[in-house]
């Protein structure tokens, strides 16, 4: 076997495995570890495909951000994962059913799955002579600009929705009314005292 061979055996076997840790781990913190491997495993499997683009900003923006931010989360939250756990006991046959009717949908569309007609000319050449990283900007920016721009719309629309969601005006905090400061009258706001010596205020 070639060494390209017998790269692309280890990482794939290592997203399976990392995959499959990340979901049966006990411990959170082996999980977002095992999901960190997963994705560098994946960018691997881009690289050998000669996606560099994509394996690169996978590492960045996978591995560098979301990964982290999961670590953070589960390293500082104080979450009691035994009473988690026991709550998802309760609703694990349902899980399972629906485990099962996923694993079923996806034997069916794959069991149908073929190559379209001229993938190989397609994949041959992409864009013409362009690079991977032009190639992709080309499909992006000019034969997908409005579903690009539609995707985008949507993830700012779900970002607003969980601001206003999680947003909680609490009656105990002192809060600035810059309009209210603004428009208020110096007149009213100030008093003179006429302070008369030694009778004090």
């Amino acid at each position: 076997m070639t060494p390209v061979v017998i790269a692309f055996y280890a990482f794939a076997v290592s997203t399976i495995a990392g995959g499959l840790f990340t979901v049966i781990s006990r411990n959170p913190v082996h999980s977002v570890l095992w999901l960190i491997l997963a994705f560098l495993s994946s960018a691997g499997l881009f690289v050998l495909l000669g996606a560099e683009f994509v394996a690169m900003l996978l590492i960045i923006v996978y591995v560098g951000a979301v990964a982290v931010l999961f670590l953070f989360v589960v390293m500082m939250l104080d979450v009691d994962f035994a009473e988690l756990k026991a709550e998802m006991s309760k609703y694990l046959p349902l899980g399972l059913l629906i485990g099962v009717i996923v694993l079923m949908q996806l034997s069916l569309a794959f069991g149908v799955w073929d190559y379209s007609e001229g993938y190989q000319t397609r994949l041959a050449a992409p864009e013409g002579d362009a690079m991977n990283t032009e190639a992709l900007g080309l499909l992006l920016y000019d034969k997908y600009i409005l579903l690009f721009q539609l995707a985008g719309l949507i993830l700012l629309v779900a970002m607003i929705g969980a601001i206003v969601l999680t947003l909680r005006h609490r009656e105990d905090v002192k809060r600035q009314n810059i309009v209210s400061q603004i428009l208020r009258d110096p007149a009213k706001q100030m008093k003179l005292k006429d302070v008369k010596p030694g009778q004090g205020l």
